[in-house]
Formats: C-alpha cells, sequence, structure tokens
C-alpha cells in the first residue's frame, strides 16, 4: 500500500520553504545592480569624464542587455540545466560587480553588461522553476519573487551612497553588491533543488510554435510596455520632479517613497488577480493607477504630489508582478513557461529600453512636462489594450503533435 508518509510531507515542506528561501535571496540580487548605479551618476562623471550621452548609454545598455540576452535563458536551461544555468547567471552577475570596482571606464562599462545579461538569464529563468517546483500557487509565488526584486531594488538605490562614502569610493560601492550575489550562488549550489527533466510531464514545443501564438506577442507587448514606465521612472523620474518644481532631495524621496510603496502592491497584486475569472480588471486597475500617478506628479497641484507618488508605486509594483504572473498562467508547463519567459522578457526588455531613450530624446528637444505626461499615459493606455487580450483565461499547451497551441 503506499501512500504519503508524515515523514515525507515534512520533507517535501522544507524542500518547498528552501525553495522560496532561495527564490527571494537570487531575486534580492537582480535588481541592485541597475539600481545602485543611478544614485552615484554625478560622482561616476566627475571621476571619469563621461559625456552626457555616455552616461545615457551607461544607464539604456544594462536594459537593452536584459532583454538581448533573456532568450539565451531556455538555451541554456536545456544544456545544462535550468539549476546550473541559474548558478552560471550568478558567477556572471557577481564577476561583472567585481569588475565595476575598477576606477576606469572600460570596466565600468563592460562590468555593467555582464551585469545586465546574467540578469537577463536569471530573471528569465526563474518563472519557469517557480511554475516547475510550485505548479498551484506559481502566481502567488510570482508576487513574493517580485517583490525581492523590488526589495532589491529599493536596497540598491537607496544603500548606493552610504555605501560609497562608508567604503571611501563610488566604485567600491558599487562593486560591494557581489557580496550578496556571492552569498545566492553559495546558497543555490548548495540547496537547490535537483530534477531529471525527462522525467518531468509535459513538452516544450519549439521557441518557432510559440512564436507563432498571438497569446505569446500579447503578453510580451504587455510585459515591454509597462517595463518601459518602470525604467523611465527610474532612470527620469527625479529628473522630471526637478524640472516640475521640486528640490533635488525632495526629489529623491520621491522617488524612494514610490519604490516602496511597491513592496505591498507586488505581493498583493496576485491575490487580486484570483478573485476574477481572468486577470483584466486586475491589469486595468494597477494600469489605471499608473496613469494617474504620473499625471498627479507632473500635472495636477503640488499639494497632490504624495497621493501621486502613492499611487504610482502601487500602480507599478502592481503592474511588473502581475506581468510576471502572466508568464506562469499562459503556460501549460515548465518547459513552455521557459519559452514564453524568454520571448516575454527577451522582447519586453528590449522594448522597455527604447522608454528611457524616448524620454531623453523629448527632453533634449524641450518638448516640455505637458507632452511627456500625455506620452507617458499613452504608453499606459497602449499597455491596457495588449493587457485586455493577454490577460484573458488562455494558456499556452502542446498539442499531440508536438506543436504549441493555444487554448
Amino acid at each position: 500500500m503506499t501512500g504519503t508518509t508524515p515523514a515525507n510531507q515534512t520533507r517535501s515542506k522544507a524542500m518547498l520553504a528552501t525553495f522560496i528561501a532561495l527564490m527571494v535571496l537570487v531575486g534580492l540580487n537582480l535588481r541592485p545592480a541597475l539600481s545602485s548605479l543611478a544614485p552615484v551618476l554625478t560622482r561616476v562623471q566627475q571621476d571619469t569624464g563621461l559625456s552626457p550621452l555616455a552616461i545615457g548609454a551607461l544607464t539604456t545598455l544594462p536594459v537593452l542587455c536584459l532583454g538581448l540576452f533573456a532568450p539565451m535563458a531556455p538555451w541554456l536551461a536545456k544544456r545544462l540545466g535550468p539549476e546550473r544555468a541559474l548558478a552560471a547567471g550568478l558567477v556572471l552577475l557577481a564577476a561583472g560587480l567585481l569588475l565595476r570596482g575598477i576606477p576606469l571606464v572600460a570596466p565600468l562599462f563592460i562590468g555593467t553588461l555582464m551585469a545586465g545579461a546574467a540578469i537577463g538569464v536569471a530573471g528569465t529563468l526563474l518563472p519557469a522553476l517557480v511554475k516547475r517546483e510550485l505548479p498551484a500557487g506559481a502566481d502567488l509565488m510570482t508576487g513574493v519573487y517580485t517583490m525581492a526584486l523590488c526589495l532589491g531594488g529599493a536596497l540598491g538605490a537607496g544603500l548606493s551612497i552610504p555605501l560609497s562614502d562608508w567604503l571611501g569610493a563610488w566604485h567600491l560601492g558599487l562593486a560591494s553588491w557581489s557580496v550578496l550575489a556571492v552569498i545566492a550562488l553559495a546558497a543555490w549550489l548548495a540547496l537547490a533543488p535537483r530534477r531529471d527533466e525527462t522525467a518531468l510531464p509535459g513538452g516544450g514545443g519549439s521557441m518557432r510554435s510559440v512564436l507563432s501564438q498571438p497569446l505569446a506577442w500579447q503578453v510580451m507587448l504587455m510585459m515591454g510596455l509597462q517595463s518601459s514606465l518602470a525604467y523611465i521612472v527610474f532612470g527620469w523620474l527625479p529628473t522630471l520632479l526637478v524640472a516640475r518644481g521640486y528640490g533635488e532631495a525632495e526629489a529623491g524621496w520621491m522617488m524612494g517613497a514610490s519604490v516602496m510603496v511597491q513592496l505591498p502592491a507586488a505581493l498583493a497584486a496576485p491575490w487580486l488577480a484570483r478573485l476574477g475569472r481572468d486577470q483584466r480588471p486586475a491589469l486595468l486597475l494597477v494600469l489605471t493607477l499608473v496613469a494617474s500617478g504620473f499625471w498627479l506628479l507632473l500635472q495636477a497641484p503640488p499639494s497632490l504630489r504624495w497621493i501621486g507618488v502613492i499611487l504610482l508605486g502601487l500602480g507599478q509594483g502592481g503592474s511588473f508582478s502581475l506581468a510576471l504572473t502572466l508568464i506562469v498562467l499562459r503556460s501549460g508547463n515548465s518547459r513552455l513557461a521557459g519559452k514564453l519567459s524568454g520571448l516575454a522578457q527577451g522582447g519586453g526588455y528590449t522594448l522597455a529600453s527604447m522608454g528611457p531613450l524616448g524620454v531623453g530624446v523629448m527632453l533634449q528637444l524641450d518638448l516640455g512636462l505637458g507632452i511627456i505626461t500625455a506620452v507617458l499615459i499613452a504608453i499606459c493606455a497602449l499597455s491596457a489594450t495588449f493587457a485586455l487580450f493577454a490577460g484573458r483565461n488562455r494558456r499556452l499547451e502542446t498539442g499531440d503533435d508536438g506543436q504549441v497551441i493555444t487554448r
């Protein structure tokens, strides 16, 4: 007579708890490499003599790398296994961060691009691993993972200046984040779950068959458009607020507060998505909050600015969490989740990199806050349009002939 013994149940729960802790630890590493750079850009420019155009490239290229290298994740997972592929990503991340500790222009750019490539690979692998390890609660666990991402971004932004001051140099402050990456790597190598992928149910189909499905493109475009708004906030919100008339210190605090508000929203959004038959109402709600937050911050009376900060943070934390949740909800198995994640994050982040560049061009042309605000709200509306399709209760499955279909 077979069955699950109490000892096996306890062991299974311990393994799941370990995986969740590892997921959070890895997630904490996937934003500080980006968010720790922005606060010290003035110091970087003063010490290196980089032009404003070069500084802009330094902040835009890592986001582009997220998109360019994310599609490599399914290929690496197939050849190395997802666990070893994720470990390789953490090795590359730690090496890139350490390289930024050299106070020269070339290592700064190379290290930053290495970090962007590593984050693109690791960030694409995690949703597939969540789908594999926690298939029944993958959407809720994606919220936990997204909260870890947001927390990592907030820590990177908030601790960048204190770490640089404590260590005596901006490049040492940037390199110090390699310690967290090494800790995550060691924990992952020691504790990561290991499975025989060939024994897992369900096929993944080919990437070509995934690309033939409109649902995959709808998820990708929704991901890219909402991500472009996130990176616009990360790269330009303080500048836009200063142009509105706020002081630099207050603008920084407003951005930091907005990032912190993202944490509970990222955790709560998947629960909200479960209340309806599909995710369309939740997606429209969070994107409306984003648009409202932009308008209140850039156009409404200053007395409403902190309401704008809160709405923007709630909307962006929720929209990013739901975008990642769609990857697992629209995939029938972990292999399809890996391929959809590669497309959604690869194409999405490539599209997202155009957002900060576009705002920079508009500022260079002195188009004014009114036009910039209108463009931001238009991006929200376009993202909502694709959310109406991506948020439907549909799923990519592998048919009997091995081709990917939508059910």
